[in-house]
């Protein structure tokens, strides 16, 4: 029988994001957002490609975010309530990082594995923020998806996008839990 580690058992069966509008002030310092980017950067990566990045997105980074937002809501017709939940996303934050998908040349690892891994990244920033006590939510939003958007403003380039913006901070208040996946529902087991 294996020897289980109980307490990372027990925070993975019952880990809750904390919704990033309900995040405040005190965030993580350059030291210990470190340490949470050490733990997601220990994710499955098959062929050590490491094909993803990160983007720490302090306070005047988002308020620039947040301006540029209304004209790229315009450029691609969206609608106004939905450019002004970005905006936001990004005006009301106070700490994000830009999780980046930085696919490499490879014939032996598939540009869909390699995007899994990025999305392995960002629930490891994740749960390591939760774990270290803060709080902490996965977004995106449509300006995360938008090319001209994340090369112009984020610097990314032509190959790349953002696999998830992990928003950390101060959690006000714990939220409910949420309605779960019925495990038996999803599940078959093939035993020959």
């Amino acid at each position: 029988m294996p020897d289980p580690n109980q307490a990372a058992l027990d925070f993975l069966l019952t880990r809750r994001s904390r919704p990033a509008k309900m995040l405040t002030r005190p965030v993580p310092d350059r030291a210990a957002l470190r340490t949470l980017l050490t733990a997601a950067a220990r994710t499955p990566d098959h062929g050590k490609l490491e094909p993803w990045r990160f983007i720490v997105l302090e306070r005047a980074a988002l308020e620039r975010l947040a301006a540029a937002v209304p004209a790229a809501g315009l450029r691609l017709g969206i609608e106004p309530e939905r450019a002004a939940k970005m905006q936001a996303q990004f005006a009301e934050a106070d700490l994000a990082v830009a999780v980046v998908f930085s696919p490499k040349e490879s014939d032996k690892i598939p540009k869909v594995e390699q995007l899994l891994s990025a999305g392995a990244v960002c629930l490891g920033l994740l749960n390591a923020a939760l774990a270290a006590g803060w709080g902490a939510n996965w977004l995106t939003g449509w300006a995360a998806h938008d090319p001209e958007f994340v090369r112009h403003h984020l610097g990314l380039a032509e190959r790349e996008s953002i696999a998830g913006l992990i928003h950390i901070g101060t959690a006000q208040s714990a939220p409910p839990d949420r309605p779960r996946p019925d495990v038996d529902a999803i599940t078959t087991w093939v035993v020959d």
